[in-house]
């Protein structure tokens, strides 16, 4: 007997439980960052969106109500790859300056992993007239969008006043630099005469 063809449907149930899974693992993720994050601001935006995105698991379960499938999730390895990240950069990084920047990079990662999830969840539950399945999605992805852009504000924020501190630590090791500077810019003035007079000088020869 042939297999039975696959369906937009299928697509939308299966998906569903991919990004059922990764909600999941994100509030877990989310809950460690906040922990974990030194900038009072981050850590509030991660404790915010961890609550946000437990409400998005429900919005979940009440899309599967919707299609009449049961809530289940699917092993979703693109959110295994980057939870290990984050796991890995904050071995690597949790003690350093550079802690709430990489935090940052790994939250949006997800983030934009997740708005191109709902993203299509969304389009096809349209296509499907699934009106009240999208309005629920469209919500979700509305946050993550918000979230995402807290976060490029936060970066923003966070890194101009790394790059003052930097500028203080650059003006105190100036004088060094300039002083080699000086000392090549003498050495090429030396070699500008050097040459000068040679040129002169078989100017003359010719003219005799």
């Amino acid at each position: 007997m042939a297999a039975k063809r696959k369906t937009l449907n299928d697509a939308f149930y299966e998906t569903l439980k991919d990004v059922f899974y990764a909600e999941k693992q994100s509030v877990r993720a989310l809950k460690k960052s906040a922990k974990s994050a030194a900038n009072d601001e981050l850590k509030q935006a991660f404790e915010t969106h961890a609550e946000e995105s437990a409400h998005q698991v429900e919005r979940l379960q009440q899309v599967f109500e919707i299609i009449g499938k049961p809530a289940r999730s699917k092993t979703c390895e693109a959110m295994q790859g980057l939870t290990a990240e984050m796991e890995e950069d904050l071995e690597d990084f949790g003690d350093s300056p550079a802690a709430d920047a990489v935090l940052i990079g790994c939250a949006q990662a997800v983030e934009h992993y997740e708005i191109a999830r709902y993203g299509t969840l969304k389009t096809w539950a349209m296509q499907l007239g699934l009106e009240d399945a999208a309005k629920l999605l469209d919500e979700t992805l509305q946050e993550e969008k918000r979230t995402d852009e807290l976060l490029t504000q936060i970066a923003e924020r966070a890194n101009a006043e790394g790059d003052e501190g930097e500028g203080e630590e650059d003006e105190e090791g100036e004088d060094q630099p300039k002083s080699k500077g000086r000392g090549k810019g003498k050495e090429d003035a030396d070699d500008e005469g050097e040459d000068q007079p040679k040129s002169k000088g078989r100017g003359k020869g010719k003219a005799g």
